[in-house]
């Protein structure tokens, strides 16, 4: 494994731990300022967009799994594609809502060196 390879698997990580804890800062600093994202049944969208959402998702706890399948890097660009796993319960009780799906993500090494996600595509469904 390369260290590229191994900082994507880092991002993927830190993601998933940031969006359990609601760390939304945390999140939004590992998304290019302009970050497309595409889910099913909605328009594209970008880091604001998703902020908005990620906040109105506060009375949840958020739980997520990644499979990664494939990484590719190509100089500093990169593409992940992985298969997703997120539980999302009502804090203080209800029924949890489990949706998972294939992902295919597009990466971008900043001049620091650090990776971001620039690109997203989603394909979970509830069950799925």
């Amino acid at each position: 494994m390369t260290d590229d390879e191994r900082a994507i698997r880092e991002l993927v990580e830190t993601w998933l731990t940031a969006t359990k804890a609601g760390d939304l800062p945390k999140v939004l600093s590992l998304m290019a300022d302009d970050v497309i994202f595409m889910v099913p049944g909605q328009k594209p969208f970008g880091k604001g967009t998703f902020a908005a959402g990620f906040r109105g998702q506060g009375n949840f706890q958020i739980d997520g799994k990644s499979d990664i399948q494939e990484i590719q890097v190509l100089s500093d660009w990169a593409y992940l594609r992985a298969h997703l796993t997120v539980t999302m319960t009502p804090r203080g009780g209800g029924k949890a809502t489990r949706r998972s799906g294939f992902t295919l993500t597009i990466l971008r090494k900043l001049p620091p060196g650090n990776w971001v996600l620039a690109r997203d595509a989603n394909l979970m469904t509830t069950g799925g």
